[in-house]
């Protein structure tokens, strides 16, 4: 008995086309698995919108001093209470929070700035320049941050505060010390990225059709180092705001009436067993500030690296 073989229709052999992913969509899929990364990066946020427009909803001064509303404690009449010489808290950790996390942001700017150049040009010329900017890297690597920003803001913070003034001359001290000595590593991983993507073969056809070399380095080589160079960027802003802090806990930071985090800390520290939520809550965004920045840090580095995935 014959049997009949119902043909297919255009419709059945059609295949749902498989979504090509990019670089970038994979990248977020596996940082938003990370719950720590995810954690850290919404806590990064948060402070931010809560230091940017947290001044504008809580319009408290906070250098406005008012001695009979010393030491009150936090939850009381003032949210995050008030110090020796009755200053808000609260408003104060806001207005401090710019400007260490400004510190942060533009000290990691000057640092990811430099590394990124000198391992460029180390990386892809190699030799004798490649030996000279690694030589120097190391000679940067082994200088102590801490102690030379204290002696270069000792030396130099009378001059500067003449001629940009007290607040930003300290500002461009703080940031410029600590950029000029934290672009060693990154330096390092640009190099070690351009040492492997140079001998590639979209490397090798840009030079057969006669581009420069700043354009190859800069247009094509750059944009596949940008992983380990975005993953850099994240750890070294919680590293500035931590230096900051250290110099600002140490007396040779910013003037007593610019609140910073760090200086709330030091200037908190002498009233530690009368009102200890005075140091103890600007040090907790600190130690926040840089673990959230650690966090998505870390995320950003798994995510970026296709082998960590599983």
């Amino acid at each position: 008995m014959a049997t009949f073989v119902k043909p297919l229709t255009a419709s059945a052999t059609r295949t749902t086309p498989t979504k090509i992913r990019s670089n970038s969509e994979l990248a977020w899929r596996r940082f938003k698995k990370n719950r720590l990364a995810m954690l850290g990066l919404i806590t990064i946020i948060l402070l931010l919108l809560m230091v940017i427009i947290g001044p504008f909803l809580y319009t408290a001064s906070p250098i406005k001093t008012d001695p009979l509303q010393a030491y009150q404690k936090p939850f009381s009449k003032f949210f995050f209470g008030t110090d020796d010489v009755g200053r808000d808290v609260l408003a104060r950790v806001l207005f401090g929070g710019r400007i260490s996390l400004s510190v942060g942001i533009a000290a990691m700017a000057i640092s990811i700035t430099l590394g990124t150049i000198i391992g460029a040009f180390a990386g892809f010329f190699g030799g004798a320049l490649d030996f000279a900017l690694m030589r120097i890297t190391d000679l940067f690597q082994a200088l102590p941050i801490v102690p030379l920003l204290l002696l270069v803001t000792y030396l130099f913070r009378d001059t500067v505060r003449k001629t940009f003034g007290a607040d930003l001359g300290i500002f461009m001290i703080i940031v410029g010390v600590i950029g000029a000595l934290t672009w060693m590593t990154n330096a390092r991983l640009v190099r070690s990225s351009f040492l492997a993507l140079k001998e590639r073969e979209f490397v090798e056809a840009s030079r057969a059709l006669g581009v420069n070399r700043l354009p190859i380095m800069f247009k094509h080589i750059l944009p596949n180092s940008i992983g380990p160079i975005i993953v850099a960027a994240t750890l070294n802003i919680g590293a500035a705001i931590l230096t900051e802090s250290t110099v600002s806990f140490l007396g040779l930071g910013f003037p007593s009436d610019v609140p910073t985090w760090g200086k709330l800390a030091a200037d908190g520290k002498d009233w530690i067993d009368i009102a200890p939520h005075v140091i103890l809550i600007p040090a907790f965004f600190i130690f926040l500030t840089a673990l959230a920045v650690n966090f998505a840090g870390d995320g950003l580095r798994d995510a970026l690296d296709p082998r960590r995935q599983g």
